[in-house]
């Protein structure tokens, strides 16, 4: 519980003797170039073959005569959408950028240059933490979408070129009884993932104490417990919201 205080006490640091728009756009847009830059390959290369594995594993265990073939890439649309895109890839994003977050903050810590920034008058917090936070909100929903894409394309191709479905079959099953809300649903998630994430990693770094050693023991906090988050919070969105 005291931990959990001190955690919102932090987030409410954030907002108390803020910087000018200016210093937090230009802040906001490097952590986001930087955020989505450095990660689009991973998500990219991990969403591909997720959806050629997911499809061929689905059409292995549907099997039968009395099912229809668009079942298969019907079947990965939905685990794409509603868990695929963005609870997956959210555990890969807690554990590159997260990590990231985590060790860079805590650096800083350690080598005393977030002292030199509250010497200066300057909120480190605000100016540390609220552009990482920023960046990642506006970042980590884009590359939910283009881990969308890439799964279904990776599908399509894994499961065109086995001939386990017909071209066809494939997209007349992605769009057989489409529901437009599971797309809403799944960029909710990534807004509440990428908050938790970036919030959870730089509160574990901003307060790292002792030397390089803590500096990894808190990197390594911050993706355990942010992947812990993101799954509690996927599960009371699934409850509150489907």
């Amino acid at each position: 519980m005291e931990t959990l205080g001190k955690y919102f006490i932090f987030l409410g640091k954030l907002f108390v003797n803020t910087e000018s728009f200016k210093t937090y756009f230009k802040l906001t847009i490097d952590e986001a170039m930087n955020i989505g830059i450095n990660s689009i390959f991973l998500v990219s290369l991990v969403s591909f073959f997720m959806g050629a594995v997911t499809t061929i594993q689905t059409a292995y265990n549907l099997i039968s005569p009395l099912i229809p073939d668009y079942v298969i890439s019907l079947v990965v649309r939905d685990m794409t959408i509603l868990e695929l895109a963005p609870t997956i890839i959210g555990v890969i994003y807690a554990g590159k950028v997260g990590s990231s977050m985590a060790s860079g903050l805590g650096t800083m810590r350690i080598t005393e240059q977030i002292d030199a920034l509250e010497v200066m008058g300057i909120n480190s917090t605000s100016y540390l933490v609220l552009p990482k936070i920023l960046g990642s909100l506006l970042t980590y929903p884009v590359l939910v979408i283009i881990a969308g894409l890439l799964n279904m394309v990776g599908g399509y191709l894994a499961g065109v070129l086995t001939e386990v479905i017909t071209p066809y079959e494939y997209i007349y099953g992605i769009r057989f009884e489409f529901n437009p809300y599971t797309v809403t649903f799944a960029l909710i998630k990534s807004v509440v993932f990428a908050f938790l994430v970036a919030s959870i990693s730089s509160f574990k770094g901003y307060y790292t104490v002792g030397g390089s050693l803590e500096v990894g023991k808190a990197s390594t906090a911050a993706v355990t417990q942010s992947v812990i988050a993101i799954l509690l919070a996927d599960y009371l969105l699934a409850q509150l919201l489907l």
